[in-house]
């Protein structure tokens, strides 16, 4: 038997599971929920990956499962899309603000795709705790692979940069 909410209704109890890797952020505010349909009698929802090797991603599926379960679904089907491919210039503006406020400095938007031979001129990264633009890359890997670690000269601080793709 399907629950008798509304696929907004369902949307939002599958939009507002957080990222394990984020938390602060539901994969509502990452842009990686597609889409919530019914089916028949199944709940069908759609997921798109930050990319295709995110360690997460089962988790993700088994949290939005069990709580439209919780909602009364009975049966939850979630499906993989990589086409089109997840961008950073998904997530939302309350997902970009929402990262400033954990410390962590969200991407630019990415806008299509640039091929820059040779060295790349780096992109000042604004500091998410004092605003400063004197920051520099530490390492091209942080906390997760699709964060790169930089340090404020400004305040000191260390911090996190979600990579823009």
């Amino acid at each position: 038997m399907v629950t008798d909410l509304s696929l907004d209704e369902l949307r939002g109890i599958a939009g507002s599971v957080c990222d394990p890797e984020l938390p602060p952020l539901t994969i509502d505010d990452l842009g990686i929920l597609r889409s919530v349909e019914r089916e028949g009698e199944s709940v069908v929802v759609t997921l798109t990956p930050t990319y295709s090797g995110c360690p997460a991603v089962e988790y993700i599926e088994d949290k939005v499962r069990a709580e439209l379960e919780t909602a009364g679904c009975e049966q939850v089907e979630i499906v993989r899309s990589f086409s089109p491919a997840w961008t950073t210039d998904w997530i939302s503006d309350d997902g970009r603000r929402k990262m400033i406020e954990a410390g962590i400095a969200p991407p630019g938007r990415a806008g299509g795709v640039s091929v820059t031979l040779g060295r790349r001129t780096p992109v000042a990264v604004p500091c998410p705790r004092c605003g400063s633009v004197d920051t520099e890359l530490v390492s091209t890997f942080g906390s997760t692979a699709c964060k790169a670690l930089h340090r404020c000269r400004g305040c000191g601080e260390p911090f996190d940069h979600f990579k823009a793709i």
